[in-house]
């Protein structure tokens, strides 16, 4: 089934057509519960991976037994959505209770190596803005992570990434493997069949010139004042002596016209810039912290945005972005948070370096 965004509420490069200049396409990967095959685009799918390559693993030294077990993890959620819409019976309380952060793996020490958690598995021909990443020749990216936040100096999760030519994979590798343990459950991603949909998004408003931002601002507060007085108007119509209609229904007939023409309700950030949601491209949303630059650790080069992965599919403040196939089930946990994966604050982003995709790729959280 595909996603279809809705068309913006408003025209933003009509309304400031400077923010032209400031455009860039992103291809929002609308994931969904399914049984994703190797042979297709997935999060957390079956992996197109040879038969005789070594598995990824993580060889960093720090706890690896201990945590939730993914067998849990899924049996968890899979209980959470047969009891969707009723109260847990008491079987499933008590099989719930009996899922705890333990040490499942005591064999597993500390340096021994663990298999990476596969993430997502993605086509060139299904996301369009993966035309252009990645080493020349390939066409398919492959991402995998370590479940355990305690990498580097920030203590964050561990990102690999493998780009191929699926045309050189012969036998496909059967069981894949995956580290019995996580360190939370929000690091374990449920596997989604993905419905990928280019859109355009336009810059984050605090990278915009200082000019440009002043102009939205304003326009803003303009909506917000029209809004306002809209309100006290139609309050105080009743002990009006006269507002130029007969009735109210005439009055609110001709308000709904004028709103029709300059909708209100109407947020830059949230509604005409950036999608939300996992999504390749685009750019990157700084709602949490200031602008932070992430260059090229090699050769200094601004690194845009390869892979966002996100808790929420839309939220409250980013509603005018659920697709329209969804709007009947914008409130079904499974469309607003399919994956179930929360990191950092709710977004994590990979950042490969556009020069030379071989440099080391870079992750930044909000």
């Amino acid at each position: 089934m595909t996603r279809t965004t809705p068309p913006r509420p408003v025209d933003v490069e009509a309304v400031f057509p400077a923010v032209a200049a400031h455009r860039r396409t992103a291809t929002r990967l609308h994931p969904r519960h399914g049984a994703p095959k190797a042979e297709e685009s997935s999060v957390a799918g079956p992996l197109l991976w040879p038969a005789g390559e070594p598995w990824p693993e993580c060889t960093a030294v720090h706890p690896k037994g201990t945590g939730h077990l993914l067998s849990d993890v899924r049996l968890r959620r899979s209980v959470h959505e047969a009891a969707r819409g009723r109260d847990l019976t008491e079987e499933e309380q008590r099989l719930l209770a009996g899922m705890t952060v333990a040490a499942h793996a005591p064999e597993l020490r500390d340096e021994d190596p663990l298999p990476l958690l596969a993430v997502a598995q993605l086509y060139k021909r299904d996301v369009p803005d993966l035309a252009d990443a990645g080493p020349e020749g390939c066409d398919l990216l492959q991402v995998f992570w370590c479940p355990f936040e305690v990498h580097g100096p920030d203590r964050t999760i561990d990102v690999v990434l493998k780009w191929r030519r699926a045309a050189d994979v012969g036998p496909v590798l059967e069981p894949q493997p995956e580290p019995p343990v996580a360190g939370r459950a929000e690091c374990v991603p449920t596997p989604c069949v993905v419905h990928p949909e280019q859109v355009v998004e336009h810059e984050y408003l605090g990278l915009l010139d200082d000019e440009l931002q002043e102009e939205i601002t304003e326009w803003e507060e303009g909506l917000l004042d029209a809004e306002d007085a809209q309100e006290h108007t139609e309050d105080a119509y009743d002990s009006a002596e006269t507002v130029g209609y007969a009735t109210y229904e005439e009055y609110e007939a001709a308000m709904a016209a004028a709103r029709a023409q300059e909708p209100d309700e109407v947020d830059y950030m949230s509604d005409l810039s950036i999608a939300p949601g996992w999504k390749v491209g685009g750019f990157a949303s700084w709602h949490l912290t200031d602008p932070a630059p992430v260059d090229c650790l090699r050769c200094g080069t601004p690194m845009p945005p390869l892979l966002t992965v996100a808790t929420w599919e839309c939220d409250g403040a980013s509603r005018s972005w659920l697709p329209l196939e969804d709007r009947a089930s914008g409130d079904d946990p499974r469309v607003i948070d399919p994956v179930g994966v929360y990191l950092g604050r709710g977004h994590l982003r990979v950042h490969t370096c556009p020069g030379d995709p071989a440099h080391p790729h870079r992750l930044s959280f909000q």
